[in-house]
């Protein structure tokens, strides 16, 4: 459990200093901090479902996924914007409920994570037991469970089966 925990730590130690660019104290000391942090917030996953880890399959879905996801952020980054400058659109906001397959809490957090750092959508809540997500969407397109569901999260729940589980 401890060698997870340093392994952890030093990545993401070393993900910290390449993306600030920098030897400063500061910038060190802080990342020591989110280092120890995040190892230990993190490193439960590793330990409950360590097979995952081992399928590099797993870690090209997980570029892919990324990818994915700008890529997405960028066409409602698009849509946002347009809607300000152009305010005569309509919109038509509400929460809607999403039936999920999903079955890892891993999973199910990624998910509802890329919703909401999605422009247009936030998760709202999580009824794991029934497997619905509830989401606020800034334009509603249906109401309808498998519609909103094949729209909203459809494209990112095939990828993260792929990832975990």
């Amino acid at each position: 459990m401890m060698k997870i925990k340093v392994i952890i730590f030093i990545l993401a130690f070393l993900v910290w200093l390449i993306l600030n660019w920098s030897l400063d104290l500061e910038h060190v000391v802080t990342g020591v901090l989110l280092g120890i942090f995040i190892s230990f917030m993190t490193s439960d996953i590793f330990t409950t479902a360590p097979h995952i880890f081992k399928n590099s399959r797993r870690y090209l879905w997980l570029i892919y996924y990324v990818f994915l996801f700008a890529w997405e952020c960028i066409k409602a980054n698009i849509d946002g914007a347009y809607r300000v400058i152009h305010p005569d659109l309509p919109i038509n906001p509400g929460i809607v409920k999403v039936k999920t397959t999903l079955k890892s809490a891993t999973a199910l957090t990624f998910l509802s994570n890329t919703i909401t750092l999605k422009p247009g959508t936030m998760t709202v809540d999580i009824d794991r037991e029934n497997k619905f997500l509830y989401i606020h969407w800034a334009d509603v397109k249906s109401q309808d469970v498998q519609q909103a569901s094949a729209i909203i999260i459809r494209k990112f729940e095939d990828i993260l089966k792929k990832i975990f589980e």
